[in-house]
């Protein structure tokens, strides 16, 4: 994509009302626009980075064995009130009528709704288990949104939800789901630690949550060290959920249970929750199956939950600096950028153009800031939207015969002969792909 046929409206002041430096550096380099208090437009370059995560988040969900749909945002009120949930929500649920005078609602979650789905068609215990997901946009009403996507009301979500016998069955299928977090939170270069959670209005006695590292999180994770060394070949969730992780206000420094010299101290962002419920909505929502001794039976549930949007702004926190964001290469919305500083030179113009079909033939996502504007203003706002490896061509530089690469996770820049320009580009982009 040429930079100046892609929309991408930088700006350089920021509402008062934006706290924190992801809510800042998403209006800064053009990814969102707010609508009203808490909702937003994604732009562009904001849109590129939701879908990038949302398929990483999908591919896991897949390879663990879910099965992907889509659920309708608005819902009928009759099975919440089956549920009994309907009142109990509380104001942050967005109740509506129809023109018919029935009451619908903007759903929040969907349990009620999988539930019924799965009791129309599941009626055999052989038919077990099932785990179905979908990405799709929730609304809560809440009291005083902020942090930009990070609190916001309107929001992308992946939530699925399992189906199992019994209470063995559904912590297998819990446990797949505990697994497939970890490899979707390590795809995306973070650091995840998970912890035991309540489970609050969603019921069930067993439940982690997710918080990935950053300095400008909004917890304080008190956890064991192994958690930051994790192996993606080798994860096991029962050792995982048995290592010490607590936040703040449930650590008891003169009660832990490990070693000083073990206990890692640092901030951190919940992205991610899981949660087994036993037969809480089976039972009451009518989703029973035979069993092989054909007594009917309520099935057990699981259900789990990724904050797409709110991802975005996490990975922010965790990966930028006083230029602007960092984006690990498995999200960045262009993996390169192609930077023409003298654009009105034909040299310039035929090397950058080269390099931008090269790597654009080779399927590497490639920005190419063909834009007629000061050589600052390239420089900074392409350390603004944060792409990860960017080749820089001055007049000067390339009839010296050198050309220059930055790492911007790195933060570094070096000279390169022109005719290794490539190879050490595809090497920087193939080289710690998060």
């Amino acid at each position: 994509m040429k930079y100046s046929e892609f929309f991408i409206p930088t700006v350089k002041d920021v509402p008062s009302d934006a706290e924190i430096i992801s809510h800042k550096l998403m209006i800064k380099s053009g990814m969102i626009k707010q609508s009203s208090a808490g909702i937003y437009s994604w732009l562009p370059l904001g849109l590129k980075v939701l879908k990038n995560i949302e398929q990483i988040v999908r591919e896991e969900q897949d390879n663990a064995g879910a099965n992907e749909m889509l659920m309708p945002t608005i819902q009928s009120a009759d099975l919440w009130i089956k549920s009994g949930r309907y009142d109990d929500y509380g104001k942050e649920m967005l109740r509506i009528n129809d023109r018919s005078g029935r009451e619908m609602l903007y759903g929040p979650t969907n349990e009620e709704l999988i539930t019924d789905i799965f009791q129309t068609y599941i009626t055999s215990y052989r038919e077990l288990p099932k785990n179905l997901y979908h990405i799709q946009w929730k609304f809560r009403d809440e009291l005083r949104p902020r942090f930009g996507v990070m609190r916001g009301r309107e929001f992308l979500m992946k939530d699925n939800y399992s189906f199992d016998l019994n209470e063995e069955g559904a912590k297998i299928s819990y446990n797949k789901m505990f697994k497939a977090y970890i490899k979707t939170f390590l795809r995306m270069g973070l650091t995840p630690i998970s912890l035991r959670a309540e489970t609050g209005p969603i019921g069930g006695n067993l439940s982690h949550e997710f918080q990935i590292l950053a300095n400008t999180g909004e917890s304080t994770l008190y956890y064991d060290k192994e958690l930051e060394s994790l192996d993606t070949e080798s994860l096991d969730p029962d050792k995982l959920q048995s290592y010490y992780a607590a936040v703040d206000d449930q650590h008891d420094e003169n009660n832990c249970p490990i070693a000083k010299e073990n206990l890692k101290i640092s901030k951190g962002i919940e992205v991610g929750h899981v949660f087994y419920f036993g037969t809480k909505y089976s039972e009451k929502l009518n989703a029973y199956v035979q069993d092989k001794d054909g007594k009917r039976v309520a099935v057990h549930m699981g259900s789990y939950g990724i904050g797409v949007s709110r991802l975005v702004g996490a990975l922010i926190e965790a990966n930028h600096d006083e230029k602007g964001i960092k984006w690990p290469k498995s999200v960045a919305p262009f993996k390169l950028s192609i930077l023409n500083l003298m654009p009105d030179d034909q040299n310039c113009n035929t090397k950058s153009l080269e390099y931008y079909s090269y790597f654009m033939d080779e399927n590497i996502e490639t920005l190419y800031d063909d834009r007629i504007c000061s050589i600052g203003k390239k420089l900074s706002d392409n350390d603004l939207i944060g792409t990860p490896v960017q080749i820089i061509i001055g007049k000067r530089d390339l009839a010296a015969g050198i050309i220059e690469i930055k790492d911007r996770i790195l933060n570094k820049t070096e000279k390169i002969k022109i005719d290794e320009v490539k190879k050490v580009a595809l090497k920087k982009l193939t080289i710690n792909a998060f």
